[in-house]
């Protein structure tokens, strides 16, 4: 066999080992975050029904629903340092399995205090979900498909709003066995997520050295080649905590994300409301079809657009641009009629998800070892994003005596934060196509 045979031998097993992990993993918590995001998006749906049963006030609901962000992002660093020491196969399955019965308590809510209380602890027990699937995933996958693999599991965000929406409608018009609608969705979407939390310790294993699934062939091959990679990392940024926490790239990535989280929480909060102004219609089973469309639009941009960034090596540039169209998008949609008002929506909403996986492919391949577990769930920690874009929406709103004031303020931070996305230095580790 020549040396080229050989290398492309060689390839053909990398390829076969990273097609059976994309399969089995990515598709698992692909489908695990669906669960997830709908069971943090739901409240969205429950706003209204909420207001008017249980007299949660608009102040209220944008400080619960923005709680959420606060136990979440507090909880997520040691969650990940935990996942990195004892494995994902135990430590995910336990997160799923808990948030799922948090968010099944959500239906006992009678008052302010209550529901700032759940919030918190659902916060406490999806803390490490993400972080810790985003550090999942670079112990299976090459910095070659990185994006495309970040993009697949990011399908969960669109997937989840896209179901959530008419099934949510649904829920929400049912009335039986003495509970409300918004009841039974809080109680059917979180069992959801206690089933999925005991199937998790079957399908995840800690890393390919685990995997009795992947042939050995294969699982050298994969191993080999990150190992490779998580050399050229540790060459290039830093590999443990303390350099980790004083480096100011990570703290540009923190900033990036977390400006990210408030648009994309924004737009999930208030995106129902929206439709429903639009429409004219109280939220219901017809707002929850109509919202499902711009997460429909997101779909297709997230998984398309991630593909693009690995296939041109040139994820920055795309998360900048994918963002800038996003935050012009925010600005027209205030004056737009209905049918413009929609198309907007579905531009906003798909740059803010699609633009998610093409981000994470900087610090991924910037940190390595433990920094890498530490920094993710520090970068993740700028999901407080998801706590203060309600109340800033809030706070605009009343400053300016207009409904549209907040909206416009959310608008210009995405603008400018396509711009400090666009000034971010390149990764030198993944500089050249892998």
């Amino acid at each position: 066999m020549t040396e080229l045979q050989e290398i492309s031998s060689a390839r053909g097993v990398l390829d076969r080992a990273v097609s059976r992990a994309y399969k089995r993993l990515g598709a698992y918590l692909m489908l695990v975050y669906i669960v997830a995001f709908l069971d943090r998006a739901n409240v969205g749906y429950a706003k209204q029904a909420l207001q008017a049963s249980v007299g949660i006030s608009e102040a209220v609901y944008a400080l619960g629903a923005g709680i959420f962000f606060i136990s979440y992002s507090l909880c997520g660093f040691p969650s990940n340092l935990i996942l990195h020491r004892i494995g994902a196969k135990i430590w995910i399955s336990i997160l799923v399995f808990c948030w799922g019965l948090a968010s099944m308590a959500t239906m006992f809510v009678h008052g302010a205090t209550s529901f700032y209380l759940l919030r918190l602890l659902g916060g406490i027990a999806e803390a490490g979900f993400f972080p810790g699937s985003v550090l999942y995933l670079t112990y299976w996958f090459p910095n070659r498909i990185r994006g495309e693999i970040m993009g697949f599991f990011y399908l969960g965000v669109p997937l989840a709003l896209v179901v959530g929406g008419p099934l949510s409608g649904a829920l929400l018009d049912m009335h039986s066995l003495s509970l409300q609608g918004w009841q039974w969705m809080f109680l059917v979407e979180g069992f959801f997520a206690f089933a999925m939390g005991l199937t998790s310790f079957y399908f995840l294993d800690n890393k390919p050295a685990n995997a009795k699934w992947l042939p050995p062939d294969e699982k050298r091959a994969l191993e080999a080649a990150l190992a490779a990679e998580e050399h050229a990392r540790r060459s290039s940024g830093p590999a443990d905590l303390l350099p980790m926490l004083r480096d100011l790239r990570v703290m540009r990535f923190v900033l990036i994300y977390f400006l990210i989280q408030m648009s994309i929480y924004a737009t999930v909060f208030y995106l129902p409301a929206e439709v429903s102004v639009l429409m004219h219609k109280s939220v219901g089973i017809e707002v929850g079809i109509v919202t499902a469309i711009p997460w429909i639009c997101s779909t297709a941009a997230t998984y398309w657009l991630p593909k693009w960034g690995d296939r041109f090596n040139n994820h920055r540039n795309m998360a900048a641009l994918t963002l800038l169209a996003g935050g012009l998008a925010s600005f027209a949609f205030p004056t737009a009629g209905p049918v413009a008002g929609l198309i907007a929506l579905s531009i906003t909403a798909s740059s803010f998800v699609a633009v998610q996986p093409l981000f994470w492919t900087l610090p991924t391949g910037y940190l390595a070892d433990r920094a890498k577990a530490g920094g993710i769930a520090l970068i993740g920690m700028g999901n407080l994003g998801g706590f203060f874009a309600p109340n800033l929406k809030v706070w605009a709103d009343d400053l300016f005596h207009s409904p549209n004031a907040g909206l416009y303020v959310l608008a210009a931070i995405t603008v400018f934060n396509s711009a400090l996305l666009a000034l971010t230095k390149k990764n030198a580790a993944t500089a050249k196509p892998q």
